[in-house]
Order: structure tokens, then sequence, then C-alpha cells
């Protein structure tokens, strides 16, 4: 049986994410509690594998089809490291790449998949992975005994900075699997255009919810944010109005924020919300539904009409 454990580096234009980084600090706890090594394959972006000191072997998988991430090619190159490792645990992110791979390599490598894992503990020769089921609503504690394994980690499960050094760094050059005969092709990347927001490096936040009832409405919270010289942030039913570009939106398919402050107006709190702002040093929540579960992770909260409240706000901040 094998004691390694396989970690898959996602990147953008070469720029490593922060996700990989979480994932290798906890493929380092794993590996030394089973006494095996910490491997990372890095497919495309040659140039990234020396900002990988947490790990001890890197893969380099270099080629033009897996330079940008494409399923078919992502999963030939994977299986060939798989095969070429032989690991024990493979850890994935809960990206696009994650759940595409997770699934397919599950059945191409013939190993259980434990999807949606905000926890992983080794136990003696097996690995434990609490997973979010029904949206996050209930956690599922799964025993992965097998000889190999896959888990999709959820970002933010793990603190990164164990995985940014420690390892013994040696890096080593695979030869791509036959690309030759893809039946896909990415033929190009359109990145969303620029807004000049970044929301996850504000200190403060001014987010808002379906509650604003109307694109009307929101003058009323783009007031308090002018007034405190913060981002206006927002949860997915305002992006899927097209009241706020995509660059504002907070939660799982959107921006994962870490503010000092987070004030939600308007907001329920879905998991897949709070999946993206539950780990703000400070969240002000106002819903007039006292039962929302936006109250579960706010430390202050109020049930006032926000549009009794955010005018007032915005007046006394001279707004």
């Amino acid at each position: 049986m094998g004691s390694d454990v396989l970690v898959l580096a996602e990147h953008a234009e070469g720029e490593l994410a922060e996700s990989t980084f979480e994932l290798i600090g906890k493929a380092r706890e794993l590996a030394s509690a089973w006494g095996g090594q910490t491997h990372v394959a890095v497919l495309g972006a040659p140039r990234a594998a020396g900002a990988l000191g947490g790990a001890d072997v890197v893969h380099v998988v270099d080629h033009p089809a897996v330079s940008v991430y494409s399923p078919e090619a992502y999963e030939r190159c994977m299986l060939s490291v798989l095969e070429h490792v032989q690991p024990k645990l493979l850890l994935l992110g809960t990206t696009t790449p994650g759940m595409d791979l997770g699934a397919a390599l599950s059945v191409l490598w013939d190993a259980p998949l434990a999807a949606y894992a905000v926890g992983l503990v080794a136990e003696g020769d097996a690995a434990v992975a609490t997973c979010q089921i029904y949206g996050g609503k209930l956690m599922a504690e799964v025993v992965l005994e097998s000889e190999r394994s896959i888990a999709t980690v959820i970002g933010g499960s793990f603190p990164p900075s164990p995985g940014r050094s420690g390892g013994a760094g040696s890096t080593c050059t695979d030869e791509p699997p036959d690309l030759g005969d893809l039946r896909t092709v990415v033929r190009g990347v359109k990145v969303p255009e620029a807004t000049g927001v970044d929301i996850t490096a504000a200190d403060i936040l001014v987010s808002v919810g379906r509650g604003i009832q109307s694109r009307d409405n929101l003058t009323l919270v783009e007031e308090l944010a002018g007034a405190l010289g913060v981002p206006l942030s927002a949860s997915r039913p305002i992006i899927d109005q097209g009241w706020l570009p995509k660059a504002h939106q907070v939660g799982k398919s959107g921006q994962k924020v870490k503010p000092r402050a987070y004030l939600a107006f308007g907001i329920s709190g879905a998991p897949e919300h709070l999946e993206g702002m539950r780990d703000a040093e400070l969240i002000v929540a106002c819903n007039t539904d006292a039962g929302a579960p936006i109250f579960d992770v706010a430390h202050y909260g109020t049930t006032i009409d926000l549009f009794d409240l955010l005018p007032e706000l915005s007046a006394r901040l001279g707004g």
C-alpha cells in the first residue's frame, strides 16, 4: 500500500491558486502520518514549480494542450502522473478542474471519491474526510480505507501557510502521454471585463442580497459604501439579476473574502454565500427574518428593516 499524497497545482496564466498551498499543507500532514512524501503535479506551467517549496517532489508535465485547463488533456496527464507516483491519496480543489477530474479519475484510476471535503485527518492507515452534503446543511464523515482514494476539498478549509515551505523541493519532468488525438481543443479563454474593484483586498465590505428587492434600491447600499469609502459586494441573486458585475459576487461561485468587517444587508445566508465570507473578522447582519442562517455566523445582528436602517447609517456617516 502506498503512503504518498499527490496534489494537483491549479494555476491561471502561471500564477498558482491559493488553494494549491492549502492542499499541500494538508498533504504534508497526512503523508507524514503515513510515513510518505508529498508530491505535486504541475501541468502546463513549468515556471510555477519553483514556488512549490512545500512539496517533496514536483512533477512537471509540459505540453501546449495543458497550458490552459482542458478536461480531456488534463485527465490523460493526471492519470499518467498517478500511475507513476501511485499515491495513497489524491487531493484536488472543489473547483471547475477539481470537480471535473475528481469524478473522471475516480473511474479511470478506480478509486473512491470523497467530494466537498472540509476536513481530512489520518486515522491509522485510513483517511477520514468530513464532507458537506445538501449544500452544506449536513456534514458526513467518509472513511477512505481503499489503497488509493481521491478527495476534492473546498477552498479555505485549511490554512495555506504550512504548504509554502518545508519540503525537499526536488523537481522532475514527466513525459506527457499521447495528446495527439484529443477530441476537444481549447481555442481561447474569455476573461471577464475588469471593473477596477477587488473585493478580496478590502478591509471592510458592504454587501447586499435579495432583500434589497429592486435595482433602484441599490442606491441605498451604494450610499453607505460611499460614506465608508469601501467596495460594494453582493450575494449571487443580485449578480444573476445583472444588477452588479460578477466581480462583486461573494460566495462559492464568486469570491472568497476575509475583510476585517463584513456588513450584510438583506442576505439570508445560503451555504454557498457563507462559504465565501464566514472567515471575516467581524460580521454584522441585517435581515428581518430572525431565523435567517446569516445570524448563525454573524457576530452582531439586527432584524430592523434595511430600508429604515441604511438611510440612518448613511446620514450618521455624512453620506
